[in-house]
């Protein structure tokens, strides 16, 4: 029986909440379809060929929750196909379980985010597939951290259904953030609250090329906290934990699925990458912190771990507060890039006080896929720089709410520590980048990045593409004649890496 929530939208209504998260920018944009030969100005540089997928939480019918976070909308992928100095569009939801129901019903069932005490019905893979889009092969995986990932057709947006690797998946949930071995083509991944809602299971895994399961290891957590992005070197995991915890009780009594515990560690969960058992893993902890997403992590020569990160010292998701009701101004957070360097072997679990690498409030940083899980030198970033020249009157009319508000990408260079800064407009905010490299053997970082930018005076979205070369102006803007609400993830696939599934080997 579901929990009756006082906060529950009138049955009737067909109106989204007048609340920030459904308003304004924010509100649901809900539109599937294709437009061809997008507006250009400047020109798409020639040798750019393949597909930038990204997704955004994208209700398509008022929630049953008043206050529902934006978190908890429905996975609509967008697709940008650029060949030959044209750029097609595409959008189309993903047919989760939640999506079909809701739509044959005209209504919302979904209740709370993470809670399944909530819901109108009961749904046996509870997911929004919202939060990450990716290639892996042959197929689109459209994932949420609670949850299986959804496999699609890379082309058409077609959903599958439920990926599970062939019955292999060993997990209940599946990493938003998987990372792919450029040396090997394995995706490493994990699932947290892996044998389900409040549990303070870890599973550890590796998917093979050819998708076969391997090196599947069960961890323990010390708290039922987020792990929403984690980090892979040649011969470690490490698995960042975010102090928002859960309790399977509060969820019964229709609570939240977080509260965040100003009292528990920042956490970075240590495995060796092969052979490991629970036994191996070691919690590192550092004072009460809020890690954001990873940078990149690697080994010294010393066989120390290097991970960059954003860091802040408060509840970045200010809307889930602590046991008091607690919450910080979200005008108060700012993240800081900064560099934590450890010995994983070491008996002392106390991590040392980073290293400040970008003092700037930063986040959604990605690097050269070309040297992940080794050493980088150069990083890609959004920023907020109030004194670039912002139009914050016209940005905050018109911005809606929930979301971080980011006003220019930031290029670090590591053997300088300079910060080169792209600055799109002053009514303009700066979605995730991707970085697409130069054809051929081009250095690291030589390139371009592609950014989603909402352009809050015309209340439309842009796709920027800004050579890592020149960041004073874009190379090229493309226009769309819609506007996309916020997005979490993304990225590039190059045209000549869009290949044919390769089939399990058999066992």
């Amino acid at each position: 029986m579901a929990i009756h929530l006082k906060s529950q939208s009138s049955p009737e209504s067909q109106m989204f909440p007048q609340r920030p998260q459904f308003s304004a920018f924010m509100k649901p944009c809900r539109f599937e379809g294709e437009v061809n030969n997008l507006e250009v100005k400047g020109t798409i540089p020639p040798e750019i060929d393949g597909t930038f997928y990204r997704v955004m939480p994208d209700p398509q019918l008022p929630p049953r929750i008043e206050d529902d976070p934006w978190f908890n909308g429905d996975g609509n992928i967008s697709t940008f196909r650029i060949k030959d100095s044209h750029c097609h569009f595409k959008q189309r939801y993903v047919r989760t379980e939640k999506f079909l129901k809701e739509r044959a019903a005209q209504k919302a069932l979904f209740g709370k985010y993470r809670n399944r005490f909530t819901d109108a019905i009961e749904f046996q893979i509870r997911s929004t597939a919202n939060t990450n889009v990716l290639y892996f092969n042959g197929r689109l995986l459209a994932c949420k951290e609670d949850s299986p990932p959804y496999s699609l057709d890379p082309d058409t947006l077609e959903t599958y259904g439920i990926e599970d690797f062939h019955g292999q998946l060993p997990s209940l949930t599946f990493t938003a953030h998987p990372k792919l071995d450029q040396a090997t083509g394995d995706l490493v991944c994990f699932g947290y609250e892996a044998r389900g809602d409040g549990t303070p299971d870890v599973c550890y895994f590796v998917v093979s090329p050819e998708g076969v399961v391997k090196e599947t290891v069960w961890l323990v957590s010390p708290v039922v906290g987020m792990i929403h992005d984690f980090a892979v070197t040649e011969n470690w995991v490490l698995f960042p934990m975010i102090p928002l915890t859960c309790d399977i009780e509060r969820l019964k009594a229709g609570g939240e699925h977080w509260q965040w515990d100003p009292e528990t560690p920042f956490y970075i969960g240590v495995i060796p990458r092969h052979g490991a058992t629970a036994a191996s893993a070691k919690w590192f902890c550092a004072p009460n912190a809020f890690p954001g997403h990873i940078v990149n992590a690697y080994e010294n020569d010393a066989g120390g771990i290097i991970v960059d990160l954003p860091l802040t010292d408060r509840n970045v998701f200010f809307w889930w507060p602590d046991a008091k009701g607690h919450a910080p101004d979200p005008r108060t957070i700012q993240a800081r890039l900064v560099r934590y360097t450890f010995d994983p072997r070491s008996d002392t679990l106390d991590l040392p006080e980073p290293e400040v690498l970008v003092k700037e409030d930063c986040e959604f940083p990605r690097i050269d896929d070309r040297v992940s899980m080794k050493k980088h030198t150069k990083c890609f970033f959004d920023k907020m720089d109030p004194s670039l020249g912002t139009d914050f009157a016209v940005v905050m009319a018109n911005v809606g709410g929930g979301h971080p508000l980011y006003n220019s990408l930031g290029i670090l260079d590591y053997t300088t520590g300079a910060v080169a800064t792209y600055f799109p407009g002053a009514t303009h905010m700066v979605q995730e980048p991707v970085f697409i490299s130069r054809p051929g053997d081009a250095p690291e970082g030589d390139g371009w990045l592609m950014v989603l930018v909402n352009n809050y005076a015309t209340m439309s979205s842009e796709l920027h593409i800004v050579d890592t070369r020149d960041t004073s102006k874009a190379q090229a803007v493309v226009y769309l004649p819609i506007r996309l609400r916020a997005g979490l993830h993304g990225n590039w696939v190059d045209a000549k890496d869009m290949k044919p599934p390769k089939l399990a080997a058999k066992e």
